[in-house]
Parts: structure tokens; C-alpha cells; sequence
């Protein structure tokens, strides 16, 4: 079995994932998915895995849809559980931070998740 190319960027598997989701989900992962790029903009797209993924060398962040939340991919326990005191009240599992359309992540939240993952990956 041939490996993929872990660095391809191919923006549009995450539109066509986003597109495919109700207005509410999609909406609420295009805002997660437009502060990953202001906060990396050098960070390339793609879906792995089944989800749509942020990398800057290494997988940086990803997000997901599922029944009955989405979510927020962090890639690293150490840093869920770093910012432990950010999450109260947030439902996680392990490295992964759960929410809703209704009940989303704050800005603040996200850019600070991204920014220490990018400290994280050397950046």
C-alpha cells in the first residue's frame, strides 16, 4: 500500500467535507477553520483520516462533524491538559475538545490552542 504525500495541499476535500454537512455544523467549522488559517496561514489542508486537517509539517489541528457535536482536534494531550483551567465546563476527550453550533468555542479559545500548537510543532 502506497503511503499519501503528508504535506499535499488540497483545500477543496475540506470544502466538499464542509458542504456535505447542515448549515448549523458547517457553519460552525468554516469559523473554527477560518481562525486556524489567520493564526497559520502557512498551514496547508487536506482530509486524513476522515477529517479535515491543518498541517505545518505535522498535523497542527483538525476538525470534525458528528452526531451530535463537533469538534476540535487538538493533536496533543499534554496541551488539553495545559490549558485545563480554558476548558472548564467544555466537554473533552483526550485530546480531542467537544462543542455545538449553539454552544461554540471561543475565539480566545481557538487562536490560544492554535498558537501553543505551532509553539508545539516548532513554529
Amino acid at each position: 500500500m502506497a503511503k499519501t504525500d503528508a504535506s499535499r495541499h488540497a483545500p477543496q476535500e475540506i470544502d466538499a467535507y464542509l458542504a456535505a454537512l447542515p448549515d448549523d455544523i458547517r457553519q460552525a467549522l468554516e469559523r473554527v477553520r477560518t481562525i486556524v488559517r489567520e493564526i497559520a496561514p502557512d498551514c496547508t489542508e487536506r482530509v486524513s483520516y476522515g477529517i479535515p486537517i491543518f498541517r505545518l509539517g505535522k498535523d497542527l489541528v483538525g476538525l470534525s462533524a458528528h452526531e451530535n457535536h463537533c469538534a476540535l482536534h487538538t493533536m496533543s494531550p499534554p496541551l488539553v491538559k495545559a490549558l485545563a483551567d480554558d476548558l472548564r465546563g467544555v466537554k473533552v476527550s483526550g485530546a480531542t475538545i467537544h462543542f455545538t453550533p449553539d454552544a461554540p468555542l471561543s475565539r480566545d479559545l481557538i487562536e490560544k490552542i492554535v498558537r501553543e500548537r505551532v509553539k508545539e510543532l516548532g513554529g
